[in-house]
């Protein structure tokens, strides 16, 4: 282990502590993506804005992410994460109280709030290789990940469950029962160890950054893969609420396929450290590439459950593949005096561009098909040229095999 690195005992409690936080404080955003686009359709005048809460959760993640990791830099992991639950806490309090008012805008500020707590979650796979050997960090980010698993579950089902619980004002019940995940979060970090920053990460300083960085080809790669792998599935996701009930489905039907959608996000993670470890990151990232293209045939069948289903499973797998992948070839060519830089700009990079696709979502659904399956179809069509960059860039990427 490396200098001012915590000892094992504290590393593995801090990697579980990270594990249960993507569980649980993990889960909201799950329910955020079911509730925020048909909470937007049901105040906002314009169905093509539908999606824009959710927008404005990606772009208050965007805005948030530098930010968050100047924080870190400056103090440490656990003073982010506690700002990304107040974000979050915040943020269900003022959409609440949009709701109770008929206020869209209070809606959208709200989300903007929402996306300070999706930002810090972010960072939680970059928290698990802090404390981690180097030969483990890909088994250490998949662990984390693998809490996002039981997010799947929770938080999508406790927005099928609450959406409704208060009849005359729909979306509220769910709200607050994401205030309480929030809180689980506080009870979580409060025995979260944050690692001693090492004299090279004291020493290095944001009025020195080095951008020269984003030149090199394995990071630039990692960026702008996952860029594309975020964007392409958030793109999709967005859609599928309304989708699905334009359709002629119900909110029930929604809300399983947006589950079954996060459990192929996080279910992989089982394993996608082992074969990243064994087949090297660039196979494991063609895979993911490959689900992807799968995933977007499907959109273009016809508009039955099975296809809506098949759809966004093959997406949270290529997801998972592409994602993870990406993270672990961030870490991996990044040094430590410049990973706190590097991280930021990734995420900035990141939800900038799923900030311009969950906007996009809901015009090409709403505003340039003939119907809600016509939409759908040009949906998972507009991911299809972003998927075949992320290839290319992928064919050309050198990189040393991984370490054993």
């Amino acid at each position: 282990m490396s200098d001012g690195k915590v000892d094992e005992k504290t590393a593995r409690l801090n990697l579980f502590i990270l594990f249960l936080a993507h569980a649980t404080v993990g889960a909201q955003l799950g329910l955020y993506f079911v509730i925020s686009g048909l909470a937007g359709q049901w105040l906002s005048e314009n169905k093509c804005f539908s999606t824009l809460p959710i927008t404005m959760i990606i772009i208050g993640c965007m805005i948030s992410a530098p930010i968050l990791a100047r924080v870190t830099e400056k103090f440490n992991r656990k003073v982010s994460f506690f700002l990304g639950i107040l974000g979050g806490f915040l943020g269900c309090i003022i959409c609440i109280i949009g709701l109770l008012n008929q206020s869209f805008l209070l809606l959208l500020i709200g989300s903007i709030f929402h996306g300070l707590y999706m930002a810090a979650q972010a960072f939680y796979r970059f928290a698990a290789v802090d404390t981690i050997r180097e030969t483990y960090r890909a088994h250490a980010i998949s662990f984390v990940m693998i809490g996002g698993l039981f997010a799947a579950i929770i938080g999508p089902q406790t927005a099928k469950y609450t959406v409704y619980y208060f009849s005359e004002i729909p979306f509220t019940g769910s709200y607050l029962a994401a205030i309480i995940m929030n809180i689980i979060g506080v009870l979580l970090f409060l025995f979260f160890k944050a690692p001693k920053k090492t004299i090279a990460t004291k020493q290095n300083s944001y009025s020195g950054i080095k951008f020269s960085l984003l030149t090199d080809n394995k990071i630039l790669t990692a960026i702008i893969c996952a860029m594309i792998a975020y964007s392409s599935m958030n793109l999709v996701m967005t859609s599928t609420p309304l989708a699905v009930l334009g359709c002629g489905y119900t909110s029930s039907d929604a809300a399983n396929i947006v589950t079954a959608h996060a459990l192929s996000m996080y279910l992989p993670s089982f394993f996608t450290g082992f074969l990243i470890s064994k087949y090297g990151v660039k196979l494991v990232m063609s895979a993911g590439v490959f689900l992807l293209t799968a995933a977007g045939a499907f959109g273009f069948l016809s508009p039955e459950l099975g296809n809506f289903y098949a759809d966004l499973i093959f997406l949270g797998v290529g997801w998972n593949f592409l994602f993870i992948g990406s993270t672990f070839l961030l870490t991996y060519s990044s040094k430590e005096e410049d990973k706190n830089f590097i991280q930021g700009i990734n995420d900035f990079c990141v939800f900038g561009t799923v900030a311009i696709a969950s906007l996009a979502s809901g015009f090409i659904l709403n505003c340039s098909g003939t119907s809600p399956s016509a939409g759908w179809g040009l949906v998972n069509l507009a991911m299809i040229p972003f998927i075949t960059f992320a290839a290319i860039l992928i064919w050309f990427l050198r990189i040393s095999p991984p370490k054993t």
